[in-house]
């Protein structure tokens, strides 16, 4: 395995983890479903996306 496939693999369960993460934790408060979707997909596809261009500038 490539230290790219590894990335990857990693990069996208802790994507999804956080988001799960987000999204149980959003439903406690009183902010509507759509705003807990969209912030628990677009948080860790941000984080993702700094992440890969951290790692792709070693």
């Amino acid at each position: 395995m490539t230290n790219k496939s590894i990335f990857y693999i990693f990069g996208i369960l802790q994507a999804i983890t956080l988001g799960l993460i987000i999204f149980f934790i959003l439903q406690t408060t009183n902010i509507g479903r759509d705003t807990n979707i969209v912030l628990s997909v677009l948080f860790p596809i941000f984080t993702l996306i700094v992440e890969y261009m951290i790692y792709s500038k070693r």
